[in-house]
């Protein structure tokens, strides 16, 4: 429906067999391709790029108008608070949640955090080594359990500090109830971070008013994800927290005033972004916003949703296809993942990529612990898994749809999954890349 807006779209590669096929691009929660107009406005932009901050000459002063106004987009579009909240452009969702949890290391001291069972290792390590924290469960199918969140929530009787959930689950794309967590959490005296890498690209995001019952206090997400290239993320929080003490890192740009003996440190967000800016991600993920917003996100939700559920009803007939899924279509994302009984995670993709020209994703995408839970692991076979490095890993293939992808793609991958399915121990043995 939208493929002509993105570019690469209608690239075609050689298989193995020689022959020429349309490239199937089904890993966008790892990275979504370039808008067209994203491209362009790089582009028109560039003969003016020059430094930000830094400088009073004519470019620059339009440079650092573009970087600044960037901000102010990103606030628009989850509908933030200008006189509230600040935005710090930083490398992508990881970098965002680190320097968040850095920077709240003093005020959640003597506090616990409070993340889940489903998270991606970016909102999972950087908690779970610098606070003491505790984890919310999910249940057989993967979905986060509301009843354990407020279970531990009265457990520690006000010693959490933060809950940590993301929005959208970047393996099975179950969306959580993040507006109903943050009432929860904030009857309980906790605040609530939002990790929307998976979700801002595909649905309306709403941080509500503050001192709203159900307003999310803090929110990180990627450009990378949502059609911008260049390596730009958006941490969006209250100015407030950044006020006292330092970035963990430091140097150009970081501060007002600087002697042998003294140094006076920048207002944030200013203070928080170290060294010559991002300048281009911004201009990428300023553009990306301005063109899903034209777009419609009402239209790019209702568009994915129905790719996903007729995948879902053609996925689930295949003989030997297990899906990962609970099939409430209404609630997730364009996320499906699955495997293959006999064959490994690894050579089922490789089989779609270099047989179809499909490019999927496969492992544990940086979410092992959700993933073993999806694969009932047992902590013996953990133990093994870390011991020997040499045992084949257990894992999933995903497959992720953005708003470029068509329902004949989606009908090549059936074909081809229906073709392996019921034929198993032909590629079990005559497959040439199975541990290639």
């Amino acid at each position: 429906m939208y493929s002509s807006q993105v570019i690469g779209s209608k690239d075609t590669i050689k298989l193995d067999n020689g022959s020429e096929v349309h490239y199937i691009n089904f890993d966008n929660a790892a990275t979504t391709p370039p808008f067209k107009t994203v491209i362009k406005d790089i582009v028109d932009f560039s003969p003016n790029y020059s430094s930000v901050h830094r400088g009073s000459g004519y470019k620059s002063v339009i440079s650092s108008k573009v970087y600044d106004e960037g901000r102010n987009m990103v606030l628009d579009f989850v509908k933030g608070n200008k006189n509230y909240h600040t935005v710090i452009f930083l490398k992508n969702t990881t970098e965002c949640i680190n320097k968040l949890s850095y920077r709240l290391k003093d005020s959640l001291e003597d506090k616990l955090v409070l993340s889940t069972y489903m998270e991606h290792h970016s909102n999972l390590l950087p908690w779970k080594y610098r606070f003491d924290t505790d984890y919310i469960d999910v249940d057989k199918y993967g979905r986060l359990s509301m009843e354990d969140l407020e279970d531990k929530l009265k457990k520690y009787d006000g010693k959490v500090g933060l809950v940590t959930v993301t929005g959208a689950s970047n393996v099975t794309g179950y969306i959580n109830p993040i507006h109903d967590m943050a009432k929860i959490c904030h009857k309980y005296g906790a605040k609530i971070l939002v990790d929307g890498a998976q979700l801002i690209p595909h649905s309306n995001f709403d941080m509500k008013p503050v001192g709203h019952p159900e307003h999310i206090d803090y929110l990180a997400f990627s450009g990378h994800k949502m059609y911008a290239p260049f390596g730009v993320g958006a941490l969006v929080a209250p100015k407030e927290i950044f006020k006292e003490g330092h970035s963990e890192h430091i140097g150009g740009g970081t501060i007002d005033f600087v002697s042998m003996e003294d140094v006076i440190w920048a207002e944030p967000p200013e203070k928080e972004e170290a060294g010559t800016p991002n300048l281009m991600g911004v201009v990428a993920l300023s553009s990306s916003i301005k063109k899903l917003e034209d777009i419609g996100m009402e239209n790019i939700e209702e568009y994915e949703r129905d790719l996903t559920r007729y995948a879902i009803e053609k996925l689930k007939n295949i003989p030997n296809l297990i899906l990962y899924d609970d099939f409430d279509i209404d609630n997730k994302v364009s996320i499906i993942s699955f495997n293959m009984k006999g064959l490994d995670h690894e050579d089922l993709a490789t089989i779609l990529g270099r047989e179809g020209g499909i490019g999927v994703r496969n492992g544990c995408f940086c979410a092992q612990p959700y993933v073993q839970r999806l694969l009932n692991i047992s902590d013996d076979d953990m133990e093994k898994y870390k011991v020997d490095q040499d045992l084949a890993r257990p894992g999933l293939v995903r497959i992720s749809f953005g708003l470029y992808n068509t329902y004949d793609e989606i009908y090549l991958l059936y074909y081809l999954l229906n073709q392996i399915g019921n034929n198993i121990e032909y590629y079990r043995k005559n497959t040439k890349y199975i541990n290639i």
